[in-house]
């Protein structure tokens, strides 16, 4: 069963709260985290993107990259701009995008439980992102940004995180992207450690890179023979929502090669595989896509090959049917052709692409359901890269786990 452990956090100051508060490292560039962060030395970016106080054109991976993100850290606390709690706690988190709220637990969670499969994956990890994090965290002696977990949804739970979410917030602030996000500690964590014990297995939603580090983390301290029962790096950080307050966006699709055809000759060919008709909308439903090609949008309709969980996504439809026989496109990780658009910038970020001419070709897809997830991870399979785009984004810097 589903085990959470509260933890003392690391956390800034209420009157601090929305100056420390970043977007994770891995959803915006260098240059775009230099903007975000300018003129505010209490951002977390200074942490999770160090490479901002560097001068530019620093590789990301250079050892002095780790360093600043260690130097700032420790700056961070210096000068009580992070604080430590006095006790363990668990937390609630609830954002609000858009009048979508979702409320998540805030605590520690076991690596054992995801080395064993307790906690599933649905995602394969890239060797070289694995390798990066993992040494953010260990350079930084902390893990700094949470995991996003999903839990299918328990009553009891639910009454507790709402008996706790009728009391006085410890932060609450408005970002400027206009996402509300709120904070309140659970004074008395026992009761809701006890009730998430009912719960049979948790599920990666988002941060398949963040929870992996944390199991290499581990490992290497027990290579080391450093580690110990009571280590926590036998735990990660994590905000686990219930499964049915998710919300998942599309991973839409560019293509910059046509295989040589031109834009008629590539729509001839498709419509002589699959059905192809002009429409006005750019917005997929499930079982089918939508295709914005020289100016115009289609829509086809997709039939899964087989059914099981994976064959049956619209993503994994449109690589069996568009990308692999037509396009050449096999490995969608790999391939420079293809890039890939979070839902959160719409289906206009997809036509302006290609009448720009970055691209020749986008695929507008239908959102992943939060029940296509779990069932793809109960079936221990992945799904194709860059399926789900979850929004609001969880905020860096508010609760700190140091090892």
């Amino acid at each position: 069963m589903a085990m959470i452990r509260p933890f003392r956090a690391l956390r800034p100051t209420p009157e601090k709260a929305a100056l420390v508060a970043s977007v994770p490292y891995d959803v915006c560039s260098t240059a775009e985290a230099r903007v975000l962060a300018k003129g505010n030395p209490d951002s977390f970016l200074h942490v999770v993107r160090p490479e901002i106080d560097l001068p530019e054109g620093t590789d990301v991976h250079d050892d002095a990259v780790y360093a600043k993100a260690r130097e700032n850290f420790e700056a961070f606390q210096a000068r009580g701009t992070l604080v430590r709690e006095e006790t363990p706690c668990v937390y609630l988190y609830r954002q609000i995008m858009a009048g979508h709220a979702q409320t998540g637990i805030v605590a520690t969670f076991s690596v054992d439980e995801y080395d064993h499969d307790k906690i599933l994956k649905h995602e394969k990890t890239r060797p070289d992102k694995e390798a990066d994090r993992t040494r953010h965290v260990t350079t930084l002696g902390a893990q700094a940004g949470p995991v996003f977990l999903t839990f299918p949804p328990n009553p009891r739970v639910r009454e507790l995180m709402r008996e706790v979410c009728e009391g006085e917030p410890l932060f609450d602030f408005n970002a400027v992207d206009g996402v509300q996000h709120t904070v309140w500690r659970v004074e008395d964590p026992q009761p809701l450690v006890d009730a998430f014990g009912e719960i049979p297995l948790l599920y990666v939603a988002d941060g398949h890179h963040r929870s992996a580090s944390a199991s290499n983390v581990r490992r290497q301290r027990r290579e080391d023979g450093k580690l110990t029962p009571d280590d926590p790096a036998n735990f990660f950080l994590a905000v686990a929502f219930p499964s049915d307050a998710v919300q998942i966006l599309p991973y839409n699709r560019l293509i910059t090669d046509l295989g040589g055809r031109t834009p008629e000759a590539f729509l001839r060919e498709l419509r002589g595989v699959l059905p192809c008709e002009k429409v006005d909308s750019a917005e997929a439903a499930r079982g089918e896509v939508r295709m914005y090609l020289a100016g115009s949008w289609y829509r086809i309709p997709l039939e899964p090959n087989a059914d099981d969980p994976v064959s049956r996504l619209d993503v994994q439809v449109l690589a069996e049917r568009i990308l692999s026989p037509m396009l050449g496109i096999e490995n969608q990780r790999t391939d420079e052709r293809i890039s890939f658009v979070g839902g959160i910038r719409g289906t206009k970020a997809l036509s302006d692409a290609v009448d720009a001419g970055e691209a020749m070709l986008a695929f507008s897809l239908p959102a992943v359901t939060p029940a296509e997830l779990l069932a793809v991870a109960d079936a221990s399979r992945t799904m194709p890269p860059k399926s789900t785009w979850f929004e609001p984004k969880l905020r860096s810097g508010l609760l700190v786990y140091t090892l």
